[in-house]
């Protein structure tokens, strides 16, 4: 059996790859893992809003149930709120069951330890192992010994919009702030904890119907933000993706902020009150070359990860580092939660303007971003790594390097999920690096066929 867990917890589309089957199973097997030798077990399960969240919810639980666990519902809440609130009510792991930034089709479950740190893979194997091996020696409890179910839905919203709260050190009275809830996670913390803080806010996108989750909206399609923060004159805007893990921003003027730009513009701010340890943010190889610019410029020395903030995080954790994250807009901030928090970022981001008196495309103005082209080249999985022995296309990437001399790079990523070699180039010119980008992917392209033909022949 192939691996069921992928970079972020177990996805697919639901009721056909993601079943409620599948839900019970990693409900059984999660909580004999992850509650192994405690004396009555809890674990929290959380959703986004999309419709087949009911049925893996049911399902899950019912896993979780039988192995004599409480599960402690918390209903329609961010996947972050899961990993705070799993620390604050002592539980032992928590779960989510959402996908995202993905489609309404698609849904995923995800994994919390006890201290609400995504799990490591060790763990998720174990957990596929208990599933494979047909849940031996896994305990079938009787009687009074099954477990319960808690629900406390607006207990765990009250919690998490204070905690969100409690990382603003002000008020935001003053400030007219546009929020695209992506009809998610967010379309309920999001506005009630903005309005306690005293900000004047602007919704979109906040009615959630179970089937138009993501649907032209929030983090992956910021346009209509973009526009209504300008015709209503907003002073800034946030866009969550569906379970309120990410946030992007736009500025006064209608431009997107997107996640470089909020590491810069945070990383200044923590830096100038002594709070950015070793005055150092943890970045993905995908960052763009303008944030590598700007934080020489001022200072600030970056440490590059594999993309996914699962990585971000183990090199965070490793020396206490507070702040990283990726271009898509997962910031995490350590001091606060232990993953990456819309809600947290967006909170950040409105209290350094108010508190420099700034609008945020000043704010934003240290860095100029590099225009960056990504071009794909289709290889089977086995010779994704063709790349990186073929004298040809060393030697084109050497050339395209010295023509960017030095203010550029490339950057050639095999893809973890697809046959696909992502090729990516950041250059001051976005039409000679367009033409370098796929001229590149095509020749990757182009010598793996030569291999095939060369092979077949012999």
């Amino acid at each position: 059996m192939s691996r069921m867990f992928g970079t972020d917890g177990v996805r697919g589309i639901a009721n056909t790859e993601l079943t409620a089957q599948t839900a019970y199973n990693l409900g059984r097997a999660g909580a004999y893992v992850l509650t192994e030798g405690a004396h009555k077990p809890k674990i929290l399960v959380a959703k986004d809003t999309r419709i087949s969240g009911d049925m893996l919810e049911a399902a899950l639980i019912a896993g979780i149930l039988s192995v004599g666990a409480e599960a402690v519902v918390l209903g329609v809440v961010p996947t972050p709120a899961v990993a705070y609130l799993t620390r604050k009510y002592k539980a032992d792991a928590g779960v989510m069951i959402s996908a995202s930034h993905n489609p309404v089709e698609y849904n995923g479950i995800k994994f919390f330890d006890d201290r609400g740190y995504k799990l490591s893979d060790e763990l998720e194997d174990e957990i596929q192992r208990v599933i494979e091996n047909g849940f031996e020696n896994v305990p079938s409890p009787t009687g009074t010994e099954i477990g319960k179910r808690e629900k406390v839905e607006k207990t765990a919203l009250d919690d998490y919009i204070e905690f969100a709260k409690s990382t603003v050190p002000y008020s935001l009275k003053g400030l007219k702030i546009a929020l695209d809830c992506a009809n998610g996670a967010a379309y309920n913390v999001a506005v009630k904890t903005f309005r306690d803080l005293g900000a004047d806010v602007f919704i979109i996108n906040d009615n959630p119907d179970g089937t138009n989750i993501n649907e032209n909206c929030g983090s992956t399609h910021p346009e209509e933000l973009m526009d209504y923060v300008v015709r209503k004159k907003c002073d800034m805007g946030f866009a969550f993706d569906g379970d309120a893990d990410r946030c992007l921003a736009v500025d006064e003027k209608g431009n997107l902020i997107n996640g470089d730009f909020i590491l810069m513009l945070c990383g200044m701010y923590l830096k100038e009150i002594g709070k950015l340890k070793d005055d150092t943010i943890v970045v993905t190889v995908m960052s763009n070359l303008g944030l590598d610019i700007a934080c020489k410029r001022e200072g600030i020395k970056l440490i590059k990860t594999s993309v996914g903030d699962r990585y971000v995080l183990e090199e965070m954790l490793k020396d206490k580092y507070v702040l990283g994250g990726e271009q898509s807009g997962h910031i995490i901030f350590l001091d606060y939660n232990s993953t990456g928090d819309g809600l947290v970022t967006a909170l950040q981001i409105a209290t350094i303007a108010k508190k420099k008196e700034a609008s945020i495309s000043e704010l934003c103005s240290v860095m100029k971003e590099l225009p960056q082209v990504l071009a794909n080249a289709t290889i089977p999985n086995e010779k994704k790594n063709l790349y990186l022995t073929d004298d040809e296309i060393q030697e084109e990437i050497k050339k395209i390097e010295n023509a960017l001399d030095g203010v550029g790079r490339v950057l050639i990523r095999p893809s973890g999920t697809e046959p696909l070699v992502r090729v990516m180039l950041e250059g001051e010119d976005q039409e000679e690096i367009d033409k370098m980008a796929h001229g590149l992917a095509e020749l990757i392209e182009k010598k793996y066929a030569n291999w095939i033909d060369r092979w077949i022949t012999k």
